[in-house]
């Protein structure tokens, strides 16, 4: 008699590290990939949606960019605000949020990003975040709107320009603050422009601010509407 067994996926785990970061007030503790080189998805669903080995790791480690966007929101004004963070990652700004008590919501398209955000939540004794993974073309998330949205290094495809601010439109209250952190993507000022189109005002300070791994200069993108 012929048996077949179907096998599974060999199951090889990324290997992960932990951190701390240090704020003025407090400190946030966060589980990440070990660094850029770790690859985890066995039952492709990753590549599924259409992100490649290349691409898989980089929701998982902490970027200069996503540290200088929590450090904006050390003292940023929180209350009676409903914010929103896009292409959250490691979602670092939100855990800080959190840890202040706003009311805040994530979003990436990593389907892993979720998981993550949960397991760094726990690990910050913190209240849940709510979390939905979704893409900036859908139109039916059900996310509603927001008074803040903010988001670092989103603008690193030529096309995130028109993606991003109709993202931001939609759920975007009639009066509405955006911040971008923006490491000189060559996208920054084809997004502002349309940004600008849509109702908003626009200012940019260059900012530099010490990280974990170096000092670290970008772009902070203001919009109000």
């Amino acid at each position: 008699m012929l048996r077949l067994y179907l096998q599974e996926p060999a199951m090889t785990p990324a290997r992960i590290r932990y951190q701390t970061i240090e704020f003025d007030h407090l400190d946030i503790h966060l589980r990440s990939l070990l660094d850029k080189q770790q690859f985890s998805d066995p039952f492709g669903v990753a590549e599924d949606l259409g992100i490649s080995s290349a691409q898989w790791s980089l929701f998982g480690v902490l970027w200069e960019s996503g540290e200088m966007l929590a450090r904006e929101m050390q003292s940023f004004e929180i209350q009676g605000k409903r914010i929103l963070e896009v292409g959250c990652g490691m979602a670092l700004p939100s855990l800080l949020l959190n840890a202040r008590h706003a009311d805040i919501t994530a979003t990436d398209y990593h389907p892993e990003a979720g998981p993550y955000l949960a397991e760094n939540v726990k690990l910050n004794h913190g209240r849940g975040i709510p979390f939905l993974r979704t893409n900036w073309d859908l139109d039916t998330d059900n996310l509603g709107t927001f008074d803040v949205i903010i988001g670092a290094d989103l603008l690193y495809e030529r096309n995130h320009s028109d993606k991003l601010s109709a993202f931001i439109d939609r759920h975007a209250n009639p009066h509405c603050e955006v911040i971008v952190i923006d490491p000189c993507r060559s996208s920054k000022s084809s997004f502002s422009k349309k940004m600008m189109t849509l109702g908003f005002s626009f200012s940019e300070i260059k900012k530099t601010v010490a990280t974990l791994k170096k000092d670290f200069s970008a772009n902070v993108l203001s919009f109000v509407r």
